[in-house]
């Protein structure tokens, strides 16, 4: 929870089979900044567990979370966070309601989900779900591969989503990114790993938004905000210092319009 006034309203959406505990880092670093944070379990994940996987649903999902419990006398800023799956569900979310964000923050999703890299990665999942275990084993022995030891514990806290791949991927497949970002009306922050292999068309991306930066953090793979949570955070804690600043702006605009029709 913030101590005092809260600065602005931050919504993290995960990723695909993981949960909104894989944010636990990001949400002690944010609070303690004064920011009013939520993070999410999408449909069929973390507490949600079992669930159907729709888009509806999503949206939903964060629709509520940007839902405050008290109106403040100021609206806060509200930056919507998502990572890999959450990223292009939070950019399909952008684009399809203008006016319900100020920022965008897109991590590991620098790639359309379509062709080559979308059917090998069905096929992968497809493979994956025949194994006994439906491939619990297996994503466990590649987050503590691939993560920090704290990190492993973030990403499978809130329990793995073991059906959703299909389903999941499946409906990515009928987005476009490129299209929804041409859509977006906010500032947008690309974040991703010098190594995530998600990234080969981050500069596309970026080429279809109207307000858009490119951050690539050193050394970290796809999982961008697990692998170097403190780089991810600042990322993010930057968007909301310029989310702030261009509200101020904005609101002296406005005072000086009320005085001039005064």
């Amino acid at each position: 929870m913030t101590v005092g006034m809260p600065r602005a309203r931050v919504v993290l959406v995960h990723g695909l089979r993981t949960s909104a505990s894989m944010w636990r880092r990001q949400l002690l670093a944010l609070e303690a900044l004064d920011l009013d944070v939520v993070a999410v379990d999408l449909p069929g994940h973390g507490a949600r567990l079992g669930e159907p996987f729709t888009l509806d649903e999503a949206f939903r999902v964060i629709d509520a979370a940007f839902e405050a419990p008290t109106a403040p006398e100021a609206p806060l800023p509200r930056l919507l966070v998502g990572l890999s799956l959450g990223g292009y569900l939070s950019i399909e979310y952008a684009a399809r309601n203008p006016g319900r964000i100020d920022g965008l923050v897109a991590a590991s999703c620098g790639i359309r989900p379509r062709g080559a890299p979308l059917g090998g990665y069905q096929r992968l999942a497809a493979l994956i779900g025949r194994l006994p275990d439906r491939g619990r084993a297996l994503n466990d022995l590649m987050a503590r591969a691939f993560l920090p030891a704290a990190a492993v514990d973030d990403v499978i806290a809130g329990g793995v989503a073991l059906d959703v791949m299909a389903p999941a991927l499946e409906l990515v497949g009928t987005l476009d990114p490129e299209r929804a970002l041409a859509a977006v009306d906010v500032p947008v922050w690309f974040v991703n790993g010098r190594f995530d292999h998600f990234r080969l068309e981050e500069r596309r991306m970026l080429r279809a938004t109207r307000d858009g930066r490119l951050v690539v953090v050193p050394g970290a793979t796809h999982l961008v905000s697990l692998a170097r949570p403190d780089e991810f955070t600042a990322v993010v804690s930057g968007a909301v210092a310029e989310l702030e600043h261009r509200a101020a702006l904005a609101a002296r605009r406005r005072r000086r319009i009320g005085a001039s029709d005064a």
